[in-house]
């Protein structure tokens, strides 16, 4: 089958998509053009796959803008390269990938080709043996990266390899580790305590809590004992069972007096138990920086140094999409001028990356049953509201626009104060 490759058209595509190699013959070369196939058949960011591209380079332009020198390939190591590259993709990939080869003219050379490796992303998990070890590679931002913790989690999630995991059983625990009164408040917060019901009976591998909702609990296959999820425990569990089973999931939030961390002296707290608790006593402490700025001089006498809704949209957003499989906290820190927080693993593979930025990205949930709850306990927003929230009111405060960054194990949410502060 004939793919109509065009190069001009491939050398604008986004980098993501595409593999610039200037030749094959190195065996080392060889071994890192089969890992960007296996990375780009493991599509962990839904491009459906990708392009490798030998024979070529990237280069700068006169104005240091990214432009593509076709070196070429001769005959012979056109050959050569297509041969090792499928034979180690035969054997050093699992399951095999079997990528579809086109060889173009040179555009800028007659004499000699371009290689190009077409990969349609699949629906397995592949990983590349080598003599070392076996790991998982994906395609993040413009480079082929090793898969671990919580993006290899999110891999074998998106493949369908394992539940989510908000809703994977929780077999180090069982119904006596779940804080009874404060599973009664929440239900009766959420409207969902109904007095012909006893509390035992919402502890079910069958029955639900409400519609979106799936069982609390499972009965593990071994011993037929019932275990809470994940999500039931991080939600209802007590702390010390929540601190022995995920002893990174708390928060440590800082205040510094200056505009860095060369302060001497910074109010730390850290904030333990549920994640409900940690969400109301992180807001509690969040919503003291919103205090008015009074200037009598200015048409608007009485600013806000941060809308309180952006500060309590960034938490709830921190705690319901972080990656609970990422060891480290959530970490907030308060300056003078500004107020970041960290949360643990990168966007969703399902969220558009520039959208996310301009805050018009489509929704999609990485722990769906936290946002659930959360919701009912009116604690964060309808599904894909709370970014956007944070742009509107802090535009409407006449603050300055938030900045996201976001990183492979990480996204960063910065809240600048309102000006009049500084």
């Amino acid at each position: 089958m004939n793919y109509n490759i065009d190069l001009k058209e491939l050398a604008t595509r986004e980098n993501e998509k595409v593999e610039w190699k200037e030749s094959g013959e190195d065996s080392n070369i060889i071994i890192k053009i089969v890992r960007t196939i296996s990375a780009f058949a493991n599509d962990v960011s839904n491009f459906g796959g990708g392009y490798v591209v030998c024979g070529a380079k990237e280069t700068k332009d006169e104005y240091g803008f990214p432009k593509v020198e076709y070196t070429g390939l001769t005959a012979n190591k056109l050959k050569e390269i297509e041969g090792k590259v499928l034979q180690n993709c035969r054997d050093c990939v699992s399951p095999p990938v079997v990528p579809i080869v086109q060889e173009l003219e040179n555009p800028h050379n007659p004499q000699t080709r371009i290689l190009v490796f077409i990969i349609i992303a699949t629906s397995e998990v592949h990983s590349y043996r080598s003599s070392e070890n076996t790991a998982y590679y994906v395609r993040v931002s413009r480079e082929t990266r090793e898969a671990r913790n919580g993006v290899l989690s999110q891999l074998l999630v998106k493949k369908q390899k394992i539940e989510y995991f908000d809703k994977r059983v929780n077999t180090n625990t069982t119904t006596s580790d779940i804080d009874i009164f404060l599973f009664r408040d929440s239900l009766q917060e959420m409207k969902l305590l109904f007095p012909e019901k006893s509390l035992e009976d919402y502890f079910s591998d069958k029955d639900q809590i409400a519609e979106l909702v799936p069982p609390l609990f499972k009965k593990s296959e071994l011993d037929n004992i019932l275990r809470p999820k994940n999500f039931t425990l991080l939600l209802f569990g007590k702390k010390n069972a929540i601190t022995a089973n995920f002893p990174d999931v708390h928060i440590i939030l800082s205040i510094y007096k200056g505009i860095d961390r060369s302060e001497p002296t910074a109010e730390r707290h850290t904030l333990t138990g549920s994640i409900i608790e940690q969400a109301k006593k992180s807001m509690e402490l969040l919503n003291s920086q919103a205090y008015v700025i009074f200037d009598k001089t200015n048409p608007k006498p009485n600013q806000v140094k941060y809308p309180i809704r952006a500060l309590q949209e960034a938490i709830i957003n921190a705690i319901v999409h972080r990656d609970y499989e990422i060891p480290e906290p959530i970490r907030v820190t308060i300056f003078l001028d500004r107020i970041e927080i960290i949360s643990p693993g990168s966007l969703h593979w399902g969220v558009d990356k520039d959208k996310f930025l301009a805050g018009k990205a489509t929704p999609k949930w990485r722990n769906q049953s936290f946002a659930y709850i959360f919701n009912k306990l009116q604690l964060a927003q309808s599904e894909g509201q709370g970014i956007p929230t944070i742009f509107r009111v802090m535009k409407e405060e006449d603050c300055p626009e938030p900045i996201f960054e976001i990183g492979m194990d990480n996204i960063v949410c910065i809240l600048p104060a309102h000006p009049r502060v500084l």
